[in-house]
């Protein structure tokens, strides 16, 4: 009987063959199935795109790309905002294109470039405020040049604008163009007639004109609408000296001298106006005050010198008088220009003190003129006698007279210095500049000379 072959019971299986070994690669596909690692995106993955649009100058799809990154990024992407900004100025928006530039400076508050960005928005050629400021900076700086550029600026685009109107009148009444100053601050008393510093420039313009009265008059308004102003009250006693009214002068220099201690120009002033008042005594204590509190200015020195000298006290007249060359060498290497007659004074009372030649407020290259001038004051001190009212150099002037006590039996007169006019420019929130402008000339000195004679 043929055999049968048996069959495996079903419970076995067939055997399998062994499992071929797996590369590298094919285990860590199989392991990249298993644990899917998740995408990180950057903040700036899209900035080439943006970059890319821009430098293309398509600015709808630049935009667009600036907007999904700017989502992505929940605004945090410093370079879609940065590229933002520039296309908002481009398109003229300019608040817009600063608050953006300003957004990139919190960002990254260490670059400069950012920062650079913020102050052009800022500096846009219709922001006549900020045109304005730039133009009275430069002239505070006495960059005269920059200053008229920025101001007619300001003008061209807003000719109204009063700030740049009563800068650039100050200007021309810095330069000596009383007139045409006037005819500027006739345009802003339309605009603010109400406003203090335009009364106090218009005031000093007729100063200058020698209208004292009319003078008086505007910086008396000046002075109702700010009363608590020094500087208008220093320019009304400054007037109030140069016509003689020494009383009126004492009331509104020491106003001024209340309510601004530190100056010393302003004690000077004061000692002037005492001692044409006779009050000798408290006009050197005041000649003391300006003295202890003034390093720089030698007048202060001289007009102390010269009361110390016509009250007799020679002592203390050349201890006064070395004080002052030592501040006129000091100021020798600056611009300050001495005025001619102040120089001539100085020579007079170095010649009446015997303390022999002075040249000491001549400027390098020229010496000189100064020994021309010193000669010619030693010749005819024994004739003519000091005056006291002399300039204050760089910002004011005393434009009084002592004329109590001669020189060798002569007449008193009173010598009046020319001084550079300073500018009084608006600035905000703050007080106005103090304004001087020449003082008397010569004419004036002879009347009254003439005067005293008969």
């Amino acid at each position: 009987m043929a055999e049968v072959a048996a069959r495996p019971p079903a419970s076995f299986l067939a055997a399998k063959e062994p499992p071929k070994a797996r590369s590298a690669r094919d285990a860590l596909d199989t392991l990249g199935k298993r644990w899917t690692v998740p995408e990180l995106r950057s903040l700036e993955n899209r900035n080439w795109l943006i970059h890319l649009y821009y430098i293309r100058k398509d600015y709808d799809s630049c935009k667009i790309a600036i907007k999904e990154q700017l989502q992505e990024t929940h605004g945090m992407c410093e370079y879609a905002v940065y590229v933002q900004a520039l296309i908002f100025r481009l398109e003229g928006k300019i608040h817009e294109s600063l608050e953006l530039f300003q957004t990139c400076a919190i960002l990254s508050p260490r670059s400069a470039d950012n920062l650079k960005q913020v102050a052009r928005s800022l500096f846009s050629p219709e922001n006549t405020e900020l045109l304005t400021t730039l133009g009275l900076l430069y002239l505070e700086l006495k960059v005269y040049q920059k200053a008229f550029e920025y101001l007619g600026n300001a003008l061209t685009y807003d000719p109204s604008n009063y700030k740049a109107i009563l800068a650039a009148g100050s200007m021309m009444q810095t330069h000596g163009d009383f007139d045409v100053a006037l005819t500027k601050y006739r345009v802003v008393a339309c605009a603010v007639p109400e406003s203090p510093p335009l009364w106090n420039n218009i005031g000093m313009c007729f100063f200058g004109k020698k209208k004292y009265v009319a003078a008086i008059s505007c910086l008396k308004r000046a002075n109702y609408l700010a009363p608590f102003d020094w500087k208008i009250l220093y320019n009304l006693g400054l007037v109030h000296l140069t016509m003689q009214q020494y009383a009126s002068a004492f009331h509104f220099i020491s106003a001024a001298v209340h309510l601004h201690p530190k100056l010393a120009e302003l004690y000077m002033l004061l000692a002037v106006a005492l001692t044409n008042l006779e009050d000798t005594e408290n006009a050197r204590v005041a000649y003391q005050k300006a003295s202890a509190m003034d390093m720089c200015n030698p007048l202060i020195n001289l007009n102390y010198a010269i009361l110390l000298y016509n009250q007799g006290d020679k002592k203390g007249a050349v201890l006064q008088y070395h004080e002052m060359k030592r501040k006129v060498h000091a100021l020798k290497e600056s611009t300050l220009e001495f005025d001619p007659e102040m120089v001539d004074v100085a020579q007079k009372l170095g010649a009446a003190l015997q303390l022999g030649e002075v040249a000491v407020w001549a400027k390098p290259g020229k010496d000189s003129k100064s020994k021309q001038q010193a000669s010619a004051s030693s010749k005819s001190s024994s004739a003519q006698p000091l005056g006291t009212n002399q300039a204050l150099g760089q910002a004011m002037s005393s434009a009084a007279g002592y004329a109590k006590t001669m020189i060798a039996g002569a007449g008193g007169s009173t010598q009046l210095a020319k001084l550079p006019s300073l500018p009084l420019e608006p600035k905000p929130n703050s007080d106005l500049e103090k304004t001087t402008s020449p003082a008397e000339g010569q004419e004036q000195s002879q009347s009254i000379e003439q005067d005293k004679e008969t």
